[in-house]
Formats: C-alpha cells, structure tokens, sequence
C-alpha cells in the first residue's frame, strides 16, 4: 500500500526535499541524484565500536569470525532498505512512525531506549576520534573527548552548505578509511587460504559468542535505522507510485553499495588483526591503543601506526556526525519536540560527551577498548524490536 505523507513535521526540515531528483532523466544522473544518504549511513558500519570488536575478534579467533560479518552486512541492507521504504513511502522516519502507531505507553519506552541506543554509539564514537587524536598527537583522552563537542559546529556549517556538500565531506571520510586500509592489507599480507575458510560459520567458545554478539550490534546499528529513514527524504521525487518504485529501486542501490563498502573496511579491520597479531601469537589485544603500537614492530613499517591512527581519526569525526544527526531524529519524532537546531545539536553531543568523561575519569584510559566492545553488544540488544514495529509493517504493505 503506498501512502501520502502525513501532516506530522517534516524529518530534518532543514534539509528535507532540498535534493531535487525529478529533473534528471538519464539513468546514470537520477541515480547520481538518488546517491549519498547511505554513505552517510556506512560510516556507522565502520565507527571506532566496529574497531574494537574487530580487533578482538581477529586477534583472538583469527579469521573464524569473518562469516558473522559477512552475515551482520547482509541483516544491514535488508533493514536499511526497509527503513529507507518507510521514509520514501510513508514520508516518515521511523521514530514518527514509532509514534503514530503506538500509544504513550509503548512510546515512551521505545523513546528511552532509542537514546540508550544512540549513547552507547555516542560512546564509542567519541572515545575512538579522542583514542586518534592521543595516537597521532600524543594529546590526553580528556582534551580528545572535550574536543569534540565541536563537532556540532562543524555539523551546522556543513548542513546550512546543503546536504550535497555535507555527503560530499562524509564520502571523502569515508575515501581515507577505505584508502588506508588497502595499504595496510598490503603490509599485513594474510594467508588466503585461512581467510577462506572464516567464511565458514563456526563459534569456537562463550569469548568467541560476546565478541560475534558485538560485531552484530556494531554493524547492524539501531540508530542508523532512525536515520536512513530520515535521510531519503531529502529527496524531492515524483509522489506518484511510478515515482515512489523509482525511489526505492535507487535507494536499494544506494544501500547495497555503501554497505559492501562498509563490509570491505570492516573485514579488511579484523583481517588485519588476525594477520598482525593472531598469527604472530598476540591473542589478548583488546586496546585500540596497543593494536597501533604493535602494528609497526610487527608490519616493518613506520606508516602503518600513522595509517591506522588517521582512519580512527576519519571514522570517528565521520560518525559522529551522523550519530548527532540520529540524536535530533530521535527527540523530534518521539517527542515532537522543535528547538533551535544548534541546540539540539548540542543537547545530544553533551549526552555522549558527559559518559565519555566519566567513564576516562573513573575507570582509567586503559578500559576504554572492553568498554567500546561492550557498548556494541549494548546495541544488539536494541535489534530486538517488537514484530509488529512499522519497519515489518512496511514490508507486509510492500508485498
């Protein structure tokens, strides 16, 4: 059943419909036009919570735990591109979905551990871009963490740039992450043949089952849903069914191809574990920290650390950017709460700044890899959704 957008504020009104794809006749411009919304996405696959899972689970089980990312990415697109159907058939995203369909009672919940959700990833992101910041300048966890919240800042200037320019800068991000992780395959030089056989599925022990539980919960992140269906509405498309199909045949692409790009940057993490470290016997690497002073002595090379130290940088500036994104989507749609976007830009950045604080301060520089492992498993608790959420509505009404 393809429905009309409903009276509800529009998601994102800042940028909502600012990407005009009607005018575009080729193929390969409409689609150029229909590109961007799951690049910013991606970067969510490939935060610094995606790290440390990867890093423990290559460094502990070698190759044997490829296949449950390989399984992870393909859950990814089919929910990404259900949540990407509700924003372009419904003109909702799912958090205005959430509370259309339920009443306060089951909201209100749902609301709450959204933003436990979008904490726990907060979390991850936060601590990562300061652990890069400490790895290529030396600078304190603390000064890392207080440094981002000026990340609102730089997200306010790149969405009033028009939401082009802003996936533009994630794609570039997202370019340096995948560029340095091809050099540091080339230093790693795995065995083939043993990664192979990781695509066979096999869980060795309980260690091995919390680390698998974690790299679901990274890969297949709850507030990326939120915000997929909020960004597709970005496009302005032809509100007539033949359009509607149109739109979620692009956004299907879209979808597919960032997320195998995602895929590709998170194997290429946990390959080059098991390679670096696994391989040469170092199986209790738990600490982004000491993966990046072991890479050089291991690799014979001074530019893997400095490689690995830039792309945590890309992908915690990256993705906290679209997790801040994911924080508005949240409180607007469940709360339909309209404050001056800096604001509430700002509210979500101190959300993840404050327990990142806490968390350096009380436990110590030297826990922050189990807890980054241990805020991803938070989130694969978020998948269990309940079976009648508007996401499986969605796909009963699509056929």
């Amino acid at each position: 059943m393809l429905q009309q957008e409903t009276t509800m504020g529009k998601s994102l009104e800042e940028v909502h419909s600012s990407v005009d794809t009607t005018k575009q006749t080729s193929f390969w411009r409409r689609l150029f036009s229909f590109l961007g919304p799951a690049y910013l996405v991606s970067v969510g696959y490939m935060d610094p919570g995606n790290w440390a899972t990867d890093i423990a689970g290559g460094s502990q089980f070698g190759y044997k735990l490829v296949w449950v990312l390989l399984m992870s990415n393909l859950m990814a697109i089919l929910l990404q591109s259900l949540s990407a159907r509700l924003g372009v058939v419904r003109g909702l995203d799912l958090a205005q979905a959430s509370r259309e369909t339920y009443p306060p009672f089951i909201n209100v919940p749902l609301y709450f551990l959204a933003e436990i959700a979008i904490a726990a990833c907060d979390l991850a992101e936060v601590l990562g871009m300061a652990i890069g910041l400490q790895l290529l300048f030396g600078m304190p966890l603390l000064w890392g963490v207080s440094l981002t919240v000026l990340d609102t800042f730089l997200l306010l200037f790149l969405i009033n740039k028009g939401m082009r320019k802003m996936e533009a800068f994630v794609l570039a991000l997202v370019m340096i992450i995948g560029g340095a992780f091809v050099i540091e395959m080339f230093f790693a030089k795995p065995d083939v043949s043993e990664l192979v056989t990781g695509f066979i599925p096999s869980i060795p022990n309980n260690e091995a089952l919390y680390i698998a539980i974690g790299i679901i919960g990274a890969t297949v992140m709850p507030h990326n849903l939120y915000l997929h269906s909020s960004l597709v509405q970005s496009r302005k498309i032809d509100r007539t069914p033949q359009g509607i199909w149109r739109a979620i045949k692009y956004n299907f692409v879209d979808s597919a191809v960032a997320l195998n790009l995602a895929l590709f940057v998170n194997a290429a993490i946990l390959i080059l574990a098991a390679a670096a470290f696994y391989e040469n016997g170092i199986h209790t690497v738990t600490e982004i920290q000491d993966a990046h002073k072991f890479l050089a002595p291991l690799l014979g090379s001074k530019w893997a650390p400095i490689l690995f130290a830039v792309a945590l940088i890309a992908a915690g500036q990256s993705s906290t950017l679209t997790g801040t994104l994911a924080g508005q989507i949240v409180m607007e749609g469940y709360l339909n709460l309209r404050i001056q976007p800096w604001l509430r830009r700002m509210i979500t950045r101190l959300l993840a700044v404050g327990p990142a604080l806490f968390v350096i301060i009380y436990f110590g520089e030297d826990q922050t890899g189990e807890l980054l492992v241990l805020s991803q498993v938070i989130l694969s608790l978020q998948l269990c959704r309940d079976p009648f959420d508007p996401l499986c509505q969605q796909q009963k009404e699509d056929g």
